[in-house]
């Protein structure tokens, strides 16, 4: 799509004129996670969450083309007490419409390009794996859903936006946005549901035995079969040089080509400001006498969680080599020795993960379109969508 006609309608906002106020509550908006004092950040998005360091670090990365970040500021009286991101974004509507309806969507598509997209309000992080309104211990999502809903749609009107996304929400919020639901005229999309491990302690070997009897059969199967091609050489690895980081890009953007699912594009500058941060780890594999890197998975360590962000793999290797099952194992034992008792593994992938011990995590999109017509047409398409139309490893879940 021509990106002249993506970026048409979208203005620079005033956004001390973005207010809405509901009850004793207030949100106000701003344009960089850099404006809010670090300790609100710290109570509102405590580990495991991912903090301001990743906010930040998306705002630098050059995805200006893709996302624009903005962020509400709950105020209670005089007093924050929450932190809202929110993004905008011109999203291809064939990332989750059944197979039939994207048929539709892409031969409309060729006539009025504008068709396929549909510029979106969301709250949440384009690349996190929940959404989360991070709120002080005592303010409950239920008190201040109506509040961020006004101040939503305030902005998807001066933006020029029709819909409005709560992005990939997780069960513990399901009872305050169903009653936003019914208040506010939302309706619920089913979205790729998570993966999560809990870690046993002990090591690779304590959680292979965790696995059930034909998931531990087929890992110890594979990695037989791919040492027997040749031994890697792994590390660990914080704040890579940029040639390491060059090598680490280059694996990634052969793997994002690969994927069926693509909704962020990161660049080379994602991963150098990543790498500066203390959360962010590279586990490595490299051909030992080539000192070729051909698998890397980065992984953040946020208190007793680490989350497996992103891999690379070099598709040069096929067959048994069985690269991301390699790189699993070395995921796992650094994990475990850095006393982590859970595993957060992301969307999509399903397949392996599941065959990982992975559970899957429910995770729901709260919608609300401001033309009522196209409203009634998008709800009625949700209710077609779910785990299988959206990913066919997922049938039968």
């Amino acid at each position: 799509m021509d990106r002249r006609q993506l970026d048409s309608g979208r203005r620079r906002v005033d956004w001390t004129e973005l207010m809405a106020t509901a009850g004793a509550f207030s949100l106000r908006w701003v344009s960089s996670a850099n404006e809010i004092p670090s300790a609100l950040w710290l109570k509102c998005f405590p580990p495991p969450l991912e903090g301001p360091w990743w906010y930040k670090v998306l705002e630098c990365s050059g995805l200006e083309s893709q996302f624009t970040f903005a962020y509400g500021v709950i105020e209670q009286g005089a007093e924050p007490v929450g932190i809202a991101p929110t993004f905008l974004m011109d999203v291809p509507l064939d990332l989750v419409a059944p197979p039939l309806i994207v048929r539709v969507l892409r031969t409309a598509g060729r006539v009025l390009p504008g068709f396929r997209y549909q510029r979106t309000v969301f709250i949440g992080s384009p690349c996190s794996d929940e959404g989360t309104v991070g709120l002080l211990p005592d303010v409950p999502l239920a008190a201040v859903a109506p509040l961020l809903q006004t101040a939503l749609e305030r902005r998807a009107r001066q933006v020029g936006a029709s819909m409005i996304v709560w992005k990939d929400f997780p069960p513990t919020a399901d009872a305050a946005l169903t009653q936003l639901c019914t208040q506010r005229r939302l309706f619920k999309l089913v979205s790729y549901p998570g993966t999560r491990l809990l870690l046993p302690k002990g090591g690779f070997p304590a959680y292979v035995q965790a696995l059930t009897s034909s998931h531990r059969h087929n890992l110890r199967k594979k990695l037989r079969r791919s040492k027997a091609l040749g031994d890697l050489h792994v590390s660990v690895l914080q704040h890579p040089n940029s040639d390491v980081l060059l090598d680490i890009f280059t694996l990634f953007w052969q793997t994002y080509q690969k994927g069926k699912t693509k909704f962020e594009r990161l660049t080379p500058q994602f991963f150098q400001h990543i790498a500066e941060e203390e959360v962010s780890y590279f586990v490595l594999l490299r051909h030992p006498e080539r000192n070729k890197l051909v698998a890397f998975m980065l992984c953040f360590l946020i208190g007793s969680r680490v989350i497996n962000k992103f891999i690379g793999l070099d598709y040069s290797y096929r067959g048994d080599w069985f690269l991301y099952f390699r790189l699993w194992e070395q995921a796992v034992e650094w994990a475990s020795g850095m006393q982590a008792t859970e595993l957060q593994s992301g969307q999509t992938g399903y397949g392996g993960k599941l065959d990982l011990g992975h559970a899957l995590i429910p995770l729901s999109n709260y919608c609300h379109h401001q033309n009522p017509v196209l409203h009634y047409l998008f709800a009625s398409i949700a209710q077609h969508i779910s785990w299988q139309t959206l990913d066919e490893d997922l049938a039968g879940r």
